[in-house]
Order: C-alpha cells, then structure tokens, then sequence
C-alpha cells in the first residue's frame, strides 16, 4: 500500500487548491473549479474565497463571473448547503444532491400545509400550481425578488403556523418556501443581490438565464460517480468517512459510487485512504506560502478528518455546528486566525511559532486581503470564538 504522509497531502492541497502563489489565477471559474464549487451560504466567502487564490482579480471579477459573464451559478447542494459552482458541474450537482432536496423540501412543506388545513384536502396540488404560477411570473419579468413575485402571485402571500402548540412560534408565509423548492428542482436560480458583494438579499431569475436549455439530464448514479471523481482530485486522498461528509449521502451511496471509479488505498499516516489510481505521482511540495482564508472556506471544510492541517485549534476557530472561521495558513496548515474590525482593520493571532519569514508572507497577505475589502465591511454569518475575540 502506497504511503502518503501529512507532509504530501499538505503539498497537494497547496497546489490544486490553488493557494501555493505560484498556482494562483486570474481566472475566476478555474479557481472555483479548483475546488469543485465554493461554499456560499455567507456570500462574502465567494470573494474572499477567490481573492486568497487570485492574482490581480478584484471583487468586479467575480460579479462579472457570476452576473454577465454567467460562468457560475449558486444552488443549494451537498449538505442542503449553498454553493456556487462552474456551470458545466450543475447538472451533476442537479442529478447527485439538487433533485433529493427538492423531493424532501416540498414533502416537508406539503405536510405543514397540510397541518395548517391549506389545499382543500390536497396540499400537494395546492402547492404544485403555486409554483407554477410562482414560476411563469418569473419568466414574465426576467428577474425578481420574492416580495415583487408575492404581488404578481398572491398565495405566495399565504401564511403557515409551522409550530403552533409552540409559543414561539409564528405563522410565516410561504414565498421563501416555494422560491427554495424551485431553486432545488433547478428551475429557477439566485441572481445579483442588492446591495454590495456581501449581500444576501438576492432576486431571483428563470435557469434559463443562465443555462438557455435548462440543466441536462444526468442518470444520478452517473452524476455521482462523476461527483466524487472530482472531489478525490481537488481533495484526495481521503477516508471513505470524509467523502460521505462531505456530499452528505448515505454510506452505502458513496460506497456503490466508488465502484464505480479506479481507485486505489493509500496509507495516510496509519489510516487507510482512497485515491484516484491515475493520481498516484508524488507531488513536490512547492515554496513556502500563506493565505488568509474566509469564513467557511472550501479547503478547511473539505475534510471531516482535519488534524492533518488543523492540528488542535479547532475550539478556537469552529463553532460548535462545525461552521470554521476566518483561518490563516501558512505552508500547508492553519496556524491562526484572522477578522476585520468595524474600521477595516484586518487583525489576526498566530496560535503557534511560524517564524519571521512566515510572518513577512503573512503581513504581505493581509495588505492584500485589506486592499481587497475596501469600503466594505463583513461579519461572517457564523461567529467563532477567536473572530468574536478579535472584534471586541
């Protein structure tokens, strides 16, 4: 059994995860796709995201991506969570993850309104015609917010008690609720928020804004095969266990995709790991580097099994529903942590000896992230204790 050490798998990860300098881009797809997709549920770590792996890109660069250009497209995924992804991957991600959250999203809102005696006896029904109306509304105006599209569809408008044996609970309407579902089944997508590049307030546009023909069909056992193919380049080698996290699918669907690919076990400092078999070529570690990584970052959440990069400061950079912080790298592991104060001052603690030269490399990477944010200001969405720190 081929044997790769910590210190491999921390050059690997500099290299295809683009943060190495000498593997950063000016192409805003290519690094997202370096990294399959980039977590998106606090918007800002889309920028941020990029900003650590680019060149001379700026925040313009990734609006262009996301709203001209069209080269990417957010849509919940793995994990229920949202991401933006490379065009090209959204109909693996329709097929693999989209297609089963749509199913349970409207199941799960089909039976609160059911409870709440909406439907006539047939909630389902009810449901499925408002958002098809919600939906050809859409295509009427081309793009959108849930509060114009509940005035053009008024049961959108309709109000549902989730809870109500529970005092604190209280009765929301269903926009929200029909927009998810829509977006799950990859009818309709999230397009340009209001307000700066941390906005969360988004309008909504038809897929075909983005993708003329919709998704195409995928067999979803093809797409996750195709799914994990791309996760062991951009993050192998890896445990079984880290790859059925990280998709969010059941034990015996990673496995039965799995069989499907040429792979082989590795030895990864005592425990056992997979690889692509065509990926097997040790990989030089390249010179030192260091990185100021955002809040939910798609590197230091691609992994369950973290101690090969984390070491023992997860307590200090994770809150407790596993959500990581603003990290600071240097040479393939975290060494720290990092925030931006309400004046833009960008401060960090190292929580381990680096030495000199890593701590010039580090303070060149916080000018740049500081040049990078401008006038704008980000508090992550989830606070972690050394960020919370760092702000007081």
């Amino acid at each position: 059994m081929r044997s790769i050490h910590t210190a491999e798998r921390r050059a690997r990860l500099a290299v295809r995860h683009r943060l190495a300098t000498t593997q950063r881009s000016d192409q805003v797809a290519e690094i997202v796709r370096s990294l399959v997709a980039l977590h998106a549920t606090d918007p800002a770590t889309v920028f941020l995201s990029v900003a650590a792996r680019g060149g001379d890109l700026e925040p313009a660069a990734v609006e262009r991506a996301l709203y001209e250009d069209r080269t990417l497209l957010r849509m919940l995924a793995m994990r229920r969570t949202m991401f933006v992804a490379p065009v090209d991957l959204v109909p693996i991600l329709q097929a693999s993850c989209a297609d089963a959250l749509a199913h349970k999203q409207r199941r799960t809102y089909g039976k609160y309104l059911e409870q709440a005696g909406v439907g006539d006896g047939d909630a389902r029904g009810w449901l499925a015609e408002v958002e098809a109306e919600t939906h050809k509304a859409l295509l009427a105006r081309g793009a959108a917010t849930g509060a114009q599209l509940s005035k053009d569809v008024p049961r959108l408008r309709t109000q549902v008690n989730t809870a109500p044996d529970k005092a604190y609970s209280k009765p929301t309407n269903i926009t929200t609720w029909v927009l998810v579902t829509l977006g799950c089944e990859g009818r309709i997508v999230r397009g340009k928020p209001n307000g700066s590049w941390t906005s969360s307030q988004y309008t909504w546009a038809p897929v075909e804004s983005w993708l003329p023909d919709g998704a195409a069909a995928v067999a979803v056992a093809d797409a996750r095969v195709e799914l994990v193919r791309r996760w062991l380049r951009a993050f192998g080698p890896a445990p079984v266990a880290d790859i059925k996290w990280w998709t969010g699918w059941t034990l015996g669907e990673v496995r039965t995709a799995l069989q499907a690919l040429d792979l082989v076990e590795v030895d990864l400092d005592g425990a056992t790991g997979v690889l692509l078999a065509d990926d097997l070529d040790p990989v030089a570690a390249p010179e030192p580097w260091a990185a100021l990584l955002p809040a939910l970052d798609p590197t230091p959440m691609g992994w369950q099994s973290r101690s090969w990069y984390l070491g023992p400061h997860a307590p200090t950079l994770f809150d407790r529903s596993g959500n990581v912080g603003p990290t600071l790298w240097w040479d393939g592991r975290i060494v720290g942590g990092w925030a931006q104060r309400k004046n833009g001052e960008i401060v960090y603690r190292l929580l381990e000896d680096v030495g000199t030269d890593a701590e010039a490399l580090i303070a060149a990477e916080v000018r740049r992230t500081t040049a990078w944010f401008g006038d704008v200001r980000a508090v992550p969405r989830f606070r972690t204790p050394l960020e919370r720190e760092l702000t007081a």
